[in-house]
C-alpha cells in the first residue's frame, strides 16, 4: 500500500526519483499517465491490469466513457527506474501536470500520484476543498 507525502526535485532532464519506501511495492516496471486534477498516476503493473479490466467493461457506446478510456490509455506509458531509483517522465506527461523542477509525490493506497509543488499547494488550499463536505460524502458512500 502506497502512503506518504514527499518533496523531490525533478533534473533538467526529467528524472524524478521515487522515495525509496514507494519503491518497494511499485516494481521494475510500472505504467505512468495522465491523472486527473492535473497530476500523474503511477501504478504497478498487478493494479494497472485491475484499471484495465474495469475500463474494458465500459459500453463503447457510450461517448463519456470512450472519452475516459481514451484519456488514461493514450497517456499511459511503462516506465522503469534507473540504478539510482528515479523514473525520466515524458515530455506530454510532464506538460500535462505542469511538472517543471519541484514535485511532490504521495501514496493513495493501490497508486502514487505525482504533482507539481504549485498544483499540490493549489490543490489543497483550494476553498471548494472543504474536509467537512468530503466526511459528509463519505458517509454517503457507507465509509
Amino acid at each position: 500500500m502506497f502512503i506518504g507525502e514527499y518533496n523531490h526535485v525533478m533534473d533538467t532532464k526529467g528524472r524524478l526519483s521515487i522515495p525509496s519506501k514507494l519503491r518497494e511495492d511499485l516494481g521494475e516496471t510500472f505504467i505512468v499517465t495522465k491523472g486527473l486534477d492535473n497530476c500523474l498516476f503511477v501504478y504497478p503493473l498487478d493494479e494497472w491490469k485491475v484499471l484495465e479490466n474495469k475500463l474494458k467493461q465500459l459500453p463503447m457506446t457510450n461517448r463519456e466513457a470512450r472519452a475516459f478510456v481514451r484519456f488514461f490509455f493514450a497517456g499511459a506509458t511503462e516506465c522503469e527506474l534507473d540504478k539510482q531509483g528515479r523514473v525520466r517522465i515524458p515530455n506530454n506527461l510532464r506538460e500535462h501536470a505542469l511538472l517543471n523542477k519541484e514535485a511532490i509525490i504521495i501514496g493513495v493506497a493501490t497508486r502514487i500520484e505525482i504533482w507539481s509543488k504549485e498544483q499540490w499547494e493549489k490543490y489543497n488550499s483550494d476553498v471548494d476543498l472543504s474536509y467537512d463536505d468530503i466526511a459528509t460524502k463519505m458517509q454517503e458512500l457507507g465509509i
